[in-house]
């Protein structure tokens, strides 16, 4: 099992088994490249409010895509907000319940939320629709005034990170291991399937080079740490 140690973190951002926590911020953000969404959290009205947002990352900046009117994209200033993006690499399958457990690597973010407009916005914009689709922005029309107002952006700048990784089989005691029944892992695997082209597609029309590209970069950075 990966287990690397960390530096103390705030109190606000320690973790339950530190053994798992790697002290790492280029790995960290490597899984953040390769998440295609984020949990984010927040307080309103005195209440905890998580929702799964698309985002992009550019250097300790994280942007977060939602609609103008949002809760999140209404409140954001100064705002205390926290992302989570999770990989889930495989079930463990160990010899008693007690023992279960599962592969994964997550990174938690905590940081401050500011307000994005003008230019930082349009660039924000189009980094989001890229992490999802490398090079799309290329391939689509520009948005129109009408789609930009209707279109909010969240900047939120890494104050703390904290990645956790488990790996490999269970750690069963050996009285379990001597008994002599099935332990191990079951892994589990994303993927990204070939397009599905709408009924507005004419027949024939090749898919978008941002459609292999997708499934290129989601292959080589799912491979686990």
């Amino acid at each position: 099992m990966h287990e690397t140690a960390t530096t103390r973190p705030p109190s606000y951002a320690r973790i339950r088994v530190a053994k798992r926590a790697v002290d790492d911020r280029a790995a960290a953000y490597a899984l953040l490249d390769a998440s295609l969404f984020a949990h984010i959290g927040f307080i309103h009205e005195n209440r905890p409010m998580v929702v799964p947002m698309a985002f992009a990352r550019a250097g300790d900046t994280l942007y977060l895509h939602g609609a103008s009117k949002t809760r999140i994209v209404a409140l954001a200033a100064g705002a205390p907000l926290c992302l989570e993006a999770t990989r889930i690499d495989g079930l463990v399958v160990a010899r008693s319940g007690f023992a279960h457990s599962v592969n994964y690597a997550t990174c938690i973010v905590h940081g401050r939320g500011r307000a994005v407009d003008g230019a930082e916005l349009d660039r924000a914009l189009a980094l989001i629709t890229d992490h999802l689709l490398p090079g799309r922005t290329g391939e689509v029309r520009p948005m129109t005034a009408q789609e930009r107002k209707a279109t909010g952006v969240v900047a939120l700048d890494a104050e703390h990170v904290t990645f956790k990784v488990r790996t490999g089989p269970p750690n069963d005691p050996e009285t379990d291991r001597a008994g002599g029944s099935w332990g191990g892992v079951l892994p589990i695997a994303l993927r990204i399937g070939v397009g599905e082209p709408d009924d507005h597609t004419p027949s024939g029309t090749p898919e978008p080079g941002s459609l292999a590209a997708a499934r290129e970069r989601f292959e080589e950075n799912n491979l686990g740490f």
